[in-house]
């Protein structure tokens, strides 16, 4: 026969044994669908973790002040007060080429009130540069300028939280509110960016540095600079030129302990990746377990089937039939019941992302790569359970199969 027509006499033998073949592709459908579904659940998670990545801003590094130590007992990052304004000018003088932007940055927390309504959020002294390196997206109003700046003046942007808690959605710029019992007029209104993880934007104040540090804080240190790189791709470069300023503006020789830290937003995007990788590999593993049953399944049911139909192989061998011909026909209908298994697999592992990702509210995205891996997968599975049962049928003789009952 041809193997169209071994094709053919495949079909008519499953249809033959329909609630059968239903039940041995039971095991490559549910191990299909698993693998496509956890698959879909992992690049999910990994890429709406790098979506709230991109929400602190593109290629940026973060400088904070060293640690104090007192009493052999390390306080903590920031504890010291070694980062100054100059800081930035070096690093623009020195890294120009690889820095796109700089924005010192320093912080408290203060009771801010509006009527009477009031609540204690953190309160930031920026520059005008910080909006466009973390990204920070105006739902109304305007940001802090330069103009702010020299005037050092009392005007204040707050983040979705505060907009909610203090105005209750309603309208805010131009209104005043007091922050530490002084007077800011809302010029801006920062959009929603949600959870990043680290320290939220919505329930934030940002005031002009100037008025922060002279004017509500009263300190000549920064607690922190923000650094963009020009490119994602030279981001540990940029790191070790900015690195190498600060040493050299800060009078510390090259064998000597710097007073400051870099976090390289960069190093926490292939932590994401590295971690996302092992968590798809992981998962998609556990799922081609049930493909790996489910093809002991078929070996199985194969099995049963070479013992019933052992007549029937004797009466072709006796008119012709090769061990070949044999061989194929078995092999084929092991093929045909993890193929269409895999089809149906697809379809129930594309519904079942859909289903998790409307009802639970979870990011869910089905690569191309995992369907074919998948169904790959179940392909090899059938050859490769398939191939002893098949063997079996085409090793038996012909008169020993004709005498069988």
């Amino acid at each position: 026969m041809s193997i169209f027509e071994s094709f053919l006499t495949a079909i008519d033998s499953l249809r033959a044994n329909k609630m059968r073949t239903l039940l041995t592709m039971l095991g490559v459908i549910i191990g299909v669908a698993a693998v496509i579904t956890m698959i879909g659940i992992a690049q999910g998670a990994r890429q709406a973790t790098l979506e709230q990545v991109q929400r602190l801003g593109a290629n940026v590094l973060t400088v904070r002040p060293g640690q104090a130590r007192r009493g052999g007992a390390f306080l903590g990052f920031g504890s010291t007060q070694t980062l100054k304004i100059e800081d930035g000018d070096a690093i623009l003088k020195s890294c120009g080429e690889l820095v796109a932007r700089v924005s010192p940055e320093v912080w408290t927390t203060q009771q801010v009130k509006y009527l009477n309504r009031n609540m204690r959020t953190s309160v930031s002294g920026v520059t005008p540069e910080l909006q466009p390196i973390r990204n920070l997206v105006l739902e109304e109003g305007r940001f802090v300028t330069e103009q702010d700046m020299e005037g050092m003046a009392r005007v204040a942007v707050i983040g979705h939280t505060v907009w909610q808690e203090l105005f209750q959605g309603g309208a805010c710029v131009g209104k005043t509110i007091r922050i530490g019992g002084q007077t800011y007029e809302v010029i801006g209104r920062i959009a929603y960016k949600g959870d990043t993880g680290f320290r939220s934007f919505d329930d934030r104040v940002y005031i002009p540095l100037p008025t922060a540090m002279r004017r509500l804080m009263g300190q000549r240190h920064l607690d922190a600079l923000n650094v963009q790189a020009r490119a994602s791709d030279k981001m540990n470069e940029t790191q070790t030129c900015l690195e190498d300023a600060l040493m050299k503006a800060h009078k510390i020789p090259p064998w000597g302990d710097p007073d400051f830290r870099v976090f390289n937003q960069g190093d926490f995007v292939e932590t994401v990746e590295a971690t996302a990788q092992v968590f798809t590999f992981l998962l998609a593993g556990v799922a081609l377990v049930s493909l790996i049953v489910g093809g002991i399944g078929i070996m199985n049911i194969m099995l049963v089937s070479v013992t019933e139909r052992t007549r029937e192989i004797g009466l072709r061998k006796a008119i012709g039939a090769t061990k070949f011909n044999i061989l194929l026909q078995f092999l084929i209908e092991s093929v045909v019941v993890s193929v269409l298994g895999g089809l149906i697999g697809i379809a129930l592992g594309y519904w079942a992302a859909g289903y998790i990702s409307a009802q639970a509210n979870w990011k869910v995205l089905v690569p191309v790569e995992g369907v074919l891996l998948a169904f790959g997968f179940a392909a090899f599975i059938g050859v490769f359970f398939g191939l002893y049962p098949a063997w079996r049928a085409a090793q038996l003789q012909p008169i020993e199969a004709l005498r069988y009952e």
